[in-house]
């Protein structure tokens, strides 16, 4: 669990730079309302490949996995980031993303979706998964999840 000794007990210092970096990426989807689709993807490409850059070499290994995993089997969602964690966008709206472990200092990744993913199967259903490593049997699962959240 997160240290919440700074600020009275309400968020720390992680929590804040990424409530930082969300306001952030709001004022930069404003202006991507005049620009093309092409330009809005290419835009979130280099913005979530520098994110990725900057992760720790474990953190990293993962989110380099699952971008060619999402890119490979969901090519129509868009990269972008979301509270300054690599995500893919599907008309606008955050789909699914990746939270490296790293981010809020806990013993795994998470790779979740969001409310616009088709992962619905009764009346209950995970939506996000701790990750440590991917090795070909998870990079399946995880495919099989992107393809049928995209769809």
């Amino acid at each position: 669990m997160a240290d919440r000794t700074a600020d009275n007990g309400n968020f720390t210092a992680e929590e804040r730079a990424a409530m930082k970096d969300r306001a952030k990426e709001t004022r930069a989807a404003r202006s991507r309302t005049k620009k093309s689709p092409e330009e809005v993807y290419a835009e979130g490409l280099a913005e979530i490949e520098t994110k990725i850059a900057e992760l720790p070499d474990a953190d990293r290994t993962i989110v380099e996995q699952l971008h060619a995993l999402v890119l490979e089997h969901a090519p129509h969602l868009v990269p972008r980031t979301y509270y300054g964690m690599p995500a893919w966008a599907k008309d606008g709206k955050v789909l699914c993303f990746f939270q490296p472990a790293s981010k809020f200092k806990v013993r795994y990744a998470t790779f979740g979706f969001e409310t616009p993913a088709n992962l619905d199967d009764g009346r209950i259903w995970p939506t996000s998964y701790a990750v440590t490593e991917l090795g070909p049997e998870e990079r399946e699962f995880f495919a099989a999840l992107v393809r049928r959240a995209a769809s």
